[in-house]
């Protein structure tokens, strides 16, 4: 199947950037979509972008649009999240998904914890 491990979480400041990675392995061919989660304390988990493997386009949220930048490599199989002008509302634990060959995100990753302090 799928493994998605997450990394580059940490704490900065608000008005700060961090990049979070997602790399993935197994078969990855069957995957036609990856996203980005979070989840902080006492919330809902809310998706914050996805991107195609191939055709399709890219999402993000309202509330990132224009300070957050998915991206992936190929050949890697390697996602990632630039994330510019972090807030404190940012602050949250952060999940890399996949989709099957359906629009479903069944694969997940253990999470990375970002914190924005203010």
């Amino acid at each position: 199947q799928v493994q998605l491990k997450e990394s580059g979480g940490g704490l900065v400041q608000a008005g700060g950037s961090l990049r979070l990675s997602c790399a993935s392995s197994g078969r990855t061919f069957s995957s036609n979509r990856m996203g980005w989660f979070r989840q902080a304390p006492g919330k809902e988990r809310e998706s914050v972008s996805s991107i195609p493997w191939s055709t399709g386009n890219i999402y993000y949220a309202d509330s990132v649009k224009g300070r957050f930048t998915i991206s992936r490599d190929d050949a890697k199989r390697t996602v990632y999240l630039q994330m510019n002008s972090l807030k404190p509302e940012d602050t949250a634990v952060y999940y890399c998904a996949a989709t099957g060959t359906s629009n479903t995100y069944i694969y997940w990753g253990q999470g990375t914890q970002v914190t924005v302090s203010s």
